[in-house]
């Protein structure tokens, strides 16, 4: 069995610069997990059906169109988990629709809870950090455009190694 992930990877400097800042707050997921749109949550599955789960992500990629994406202050899930994260103002109507077909076939799986696109940006801490996280934050924007997402096994150390990326292909989507 192997650990998989299926995220929208936020681009440089964005990326890095989303990351410096969760590990400023004290979050020790900083240093394993790139700053990201979850698509599908850490799955276990048979590395047997890694090539199936790919031919699934090229069809899904294969008739996805590039979307822009806003990123626009905070949000929480508190007090239902301790979570501090970076909103999505514009694309989330695509992540959404990106996740549902994702998670489809071969990756059909029960949530945990509904889906929500967002970018943590503070996990598991105190309540005190997950404020200053969230008001840190309050007034982050950032735009760029996504044409690809990326298939993640997770390393027994706990990071994460891109196996695959899929371009977005449909121009018509």
């Amino acid at each position: 069995m192997t650990t998989i992930g299926i995220s929208l990877e936020i681009p440089e400097p964005y990326g890095t610069g989303l990351r410096d800042r969760r590990a400023s707050y004290g979050d020790p997921q900083a240093e394993f997990v790139p700053t990201h749109v979850t698509l599908l949550p850490p799955t276990e599955v048979d590395a047997e059906v890694l090539p199936e789960v790919e031919e699934h992500l090229e069809k899904v990629a294969g008739a996805t169109a590039p979307f822009r994406m806003l990123l626009a202050g905070t949000g929480t899930f508190l007090p239902v988990s301790p979570v501090v994260f970076v909103q999505i103002s514009r694309g989330l109507a695509e992540c959404e629709a990106l996740e549902a077909k994702v998670r489809d076939g071969v990756l059909e799986r029960d949530l945990k809870f509904p889906y929500h696109p967002h970018v943590t940006v503070a996990h598991d801490l105190d309540e005190p950090h997950l404020e200053f996280a969230m008001a840190d934050l309050a007034d982050y924007q950032a735009e760029f455009d996504l044409d690809r997402l990326k298939l993640y096994e997770q390393c027994p150390d706990g990071t994460w190694q891109v196996l695959r990326e899929f371009a977005f292909e449909d121009a018509e989507a």
